[in-house]
């Protein structure tokens, strides 16, 4: 069965950081593109970072770009969100999601096959 788990969100206060891990099965791990979406209250799901398969290629959105950092262990299966410099409006649910292949539209969340059940963040000014 395919799976992915995230887990780390929590409240930090502006200026903080917090890591996001998203454990998937082996079967996702061998060979898709990961990426991170979030979605704040009242708002549409929004692209956030990709990685590619071998980790050599990586994407952010330009609101995070300097900030966060996406990183994968393929021999863990793992794939973390390191966020730094948090701000009040990257307050939201954080979503993990795996991709079959590594589209040139990436920020697509349509193209995105599996997704994680969410962990909210919550940044106080």
């Amino acid at each position: 069965q395919v799976q992915l788990a995230e887990s780390g969100g929590g409240l930090v206060q502006a200026g903080g950081s917090l890591t996001l891990s998203c454990a998937a099965s082996r079967y996702i791990f061998s060979s898709y593109a990961m990426g991170w979406f979030r979605q704040a209250p009242g708002k549409e799901r929004e692209f956030v970072a990709v990685i590619s398969y071998s980790g050599g290629s990586t994407y952010y959105a330009d609101s995070v770009k300097g900030r966060f950092t996406i990183s994968r262990d393929n021999a863990k299966n793992t794939v973390r969100l390191q966020m730094n410099s948090l701000k009040p409006e990257d307050t939201a649910v954080y979503y993990c999601a795996a991709a079959r292949y590594m589209s040139s539209t990436y920020y697509d969340n349509t193209k995105y096959n599996f997704w994680g059940q969410g962990t909210q963040v919550t940044v106080s000014s």
